[in-house]
């Protein structure tokens, strides 16, 4: 038997993950490029199958270009529902090979079987044994990385996608990313990317030419880490404790250009019911509301503080009124968005004044229980109706604050 590494991480990332669920579900789409998008009216396609990402069909791209690059492209109205029970399905799987699983976003996870290996063997054995329960569990195909740490575990998994399977054993990784470039790496985007460019810095080998000082003069820990992830020695550990979220948020894409101040209402009031419910589910209330619109000049947007911290849809939704009074000047908008900046704990502070102390509170925990068991949206706001039509989805990279069933 081989000897045990000291360290080992598997990555499990889904392949085209809402779009395999299309297909598993709906046989006649197999083979076919497949795009899902946020209901029959949306125009950002959120992801697509390997078939139409042949084509140069891509997450993101408004579907009016995916048709040109692929006149056969299909549409397919995202079920977030079903993609979550999936999600789900899959996240409690991994319990078979190890209790220290991080569930990374919908359709990621990262497993630390180092102290398993006594039971189930080898590394590589256990991505295998991974990946065959995803397949057994949903009937969805994966791509895997094995390696001693997370980034060289994230960045083997997509090597060969789809359907892919890389093991890159810790005391080959630093020679194994020399010539990588660093934005290929988990977390350096183009901002960190440029500040190491400009150093000469440009692939994971050239990271010697910089101290690790340097870095951390700039960064802080986030510098040490990076210098550390160049060399495939990262030290952050599988995460299976989920912080409390910083922030909590949603946005939808609209009809390109929309100049209509009723169904900017509308869309915005969505926004504002959903990030309120989405805080009562888990027993949060914020102070601090950031309201966007997305146009062609740039976002439009500005930041409002509650009196008293809130998670009910009307109080939210004045925020969002006062932008459009406001800032909106009429401009064509192609999103709105709306975040919840510093949720905390609900019920920690109570207004004195208030009229009817836990008025708001009561009426909206019956409206959640109505909608709950008759469905999301049996209750709404009579502006609603019929104006804000495309469906709720879940972002590919959502990452949740504990695996949940409702979005």
């Amino acid at each position: 038997m081989s000897r045990p590494w000291p360290r080992a991480i598997i990555h499990v990332d889904m392949n085209a993950f809402f779009a395999s669920i299309e297909q598993r579900d709906f046989p006649e789409l197999r083979g076919k490029p497949v795009a899902v998008t946020n209901g029959p009216q949306g125009a950002c396609i959120i992801t697509a199958s390997y078939e139409a990402r042949a084509k140069g069909v891509r997450t993101g791209m408004h579907m009016r270009d995916g048709l040109k690059l692929c006149p056969e492209l299909i549409r397919r109205v995202a079920r977030p529902r079903e993609y979550v029970e999936v999600s789900t399905a899959i996240m409690a799987s991994f319990d078979a090979v190890t209790p220290d699983v991080e569930v990374f976003s919908v359709d990621e996870a990262f497993l630390d079987v180092t102290g398993v290996q006594h039971i189930h063997g080898t590394p590589e054995a256990m991505g295998r044994m991974a990946k065959h329960i995803v397949w057994e569990t949903v009937g969805l195909l994966c791509s895997v990385g094995v390696s001693g740490d997370k980034t060289t575990a994230k960045y083997a998994a997509k090597l060969q996608k789809p359907d892919g399977f890389t093991v890159i054993p810790p005391w080959e990784a630093k020679a194994r990313l020399k010539d990588v470039p660093l934005t290929q790496l988990c977390g350096i985007k183009q901002g960190i990317g440029g500040y190491l460019a400009a150093r000469g810095v440009v692939s994971c080998g050239d990271m010697q030419k910089l101290p690790v000082s340097e870095l951390a003069r700039r960064f802080g820990n986030l510098g040490r880490r990076i210098w550390l992830m160049a060399q495939g020695l990262d030290p952050s550990k599988v995460e299976t404790r989920v912080a409390a979220p910083k922030q909590m948020g949603a946005s939808k894409v609209l009809p390109p250009r929309t100049r209509d101040r009723e169904i900017l209402a509308a869309y915005l009031q969505h926004m504002a019911e959903t990030v309120a419910m989405r805080m009562r589910q888990h027993g949060l209330e914020a102070l601090i509301f950031g309201v966007g619109m997305l146009a062609d000049t740039g976002w439009i947007g500005a930041e409002y503080r509650a009196v008293l911290p809130t998670a009910d849809g009307h109080a939210i939704n004045r925020f969002c009124a006062d932008l459009l009074a406001r800032r909106w000047r009429g401009e064509g908008i192609y999103q709105v968005a709306l975040r919840a900046l510093d949720p905390k704990q609900a019920g920690n502070q109570q207004d004195l004044f208030e009229a009817a102390p836990g008025r708001e509170r009561e009426l909206n925990a019956v409206m959640d229980r109505i909608n709950a068991k008759y469905g999301r949206w049996t209750l709404m706001p009579a502006r609603m109706l019929n104006k804000s039509s495309t469906a709720d989805v879940i972002s590919p990279s959502w990452k949740p604050s504990g695996h949940r069933q409702t979005i």
